[in-house]
């Protein structure tokens, strides 16, 4: 199996860490040397290692955008 490759070509913040040090993030990656798209997952401290998550393209985040303004909209009320 060939190993995954990848590169964080930008990093938008923290969501929440661990006491282990991992870090649920939100970074642009690119994956095999594809285009870089949004990506949501935990990343051991030295981001050598890292967990499940999601890539989304920009036109699927702002989607997810519009459906999490609901979603908290509908919490508060």
């Amino acid at each position: 199996m060939d190993k995954i490759q990848f590169e964080i070509t930008r990093h938008f913040g923290v969501i929440s860490s661990e006491k282990s040090g991992w870090q649920k993030e939100l970074n642009l990656v690119s994956w095999n040397g594809r285009a870089p798209k949004l990506d949501l997952r935990d990343w051991a401290p030295d981001h050598q290692k890292m967990g499940k998550g999601v890539t989304l393209t920009e036109s699927e985040a702002a989607a997810l955008a519009e459906l999490l303004v609901l979603a908290l909209a509908k919490n508060e009320g």
